[in-house]
């Protein structure tokens, strides 16, 4: 047994979503709490225990305007393209909040870019290295969300501004030796609660020993 306490732990963790609809464009999301939420971030695992994770916030108007600019000329006509595909399904939801977000990105209080110190590895026979580059970055980030949510702020994963990554670099002076690996629209969150969302059960998606192996 632990002290923690799990009940809260597991609402945390199955209530913290990817919210677009429910940004509070109107407040101010403070650095200060956002420096928090890295400063927790930083404890995620990372390979070798090297810290080479770093993170951008961009608050700047002007900015903002010409990352969301980038932003919606690649999000826009992709799901524009899908949303007549996914009329009758959880999907359309999704696409029509991600539509909202493109809107108004230029709105949201601050973008946090997550960056790591080098390129990742660009070879077909290098999957594995893929893998371990990026799974130094994701955990940080999936932490910070957490520690977003539980400070009453939302945020979003999305990654439309990758395809102007050179572009949004040069606008915010990163070095071309960095990456960006993802662009978190943040800002507290409107209502009071979220709910978790539907998913498969853990029994049906799980298998042991082999490929489609029930564990039951």
């Amino acid at each position: 047994m632990t002290d923690f306490d799990l009940d809260e732990i597991n609402r945390l963790m199955t209530t913290t979503k990817q919210v677009r609809k429910r940004l509070n464009l109107e407040r101010s999301a403070p650095n200060e709490l956002l420096l928090e939420c890295i400063e927790i971030a930083g404890h995620a695992p990372v390979g070798g225990n090297l810290e080479r994770n770093r993170w951008l916030i961009v608050t700047d108007p002007e900015l903002k305007n010409e990352i969301a600019k980038a932003y919606r000329s690649v999000g826009l006509p992709y799901l524009q393209a899908n949303q007549g595909a996914h009329a009758d399904s959880r999907a359309a939801k999704v696409i029509d909040s991600s539509i909202y977000l493109i809107e108004n990105m230029h709105k949201v209080p601050a973008m946090v870019i997550p960056l790591r110190l080098d390129r990742p590895p660009v070879r077909e026979d290098e999957v594995g290295s893929v893998a371990g580059y990026f799974g130094s970055v994701l955990p940080s980030v999936w932490s910070f969300q957490l520690a977003a949510r539980a400070r009453g702020v939302g945020s979003a994963w999305t990654t439309f501004h990758l395809a102007h990554e050179e572009a949004i670099a040069k606008l915010l002076g990163v070095p071309s030796s960095v990456t960006q690996c993802a662009l978190l629209p943040v800002a507290f969150y409107k209502g009071d609660n979220f709910s978790p969302a539907p998913r498969k059960k853990a029994s049906e998606i799980t298998y042991l020993n082999q490929w489609k192996h029930s564990l039951l």
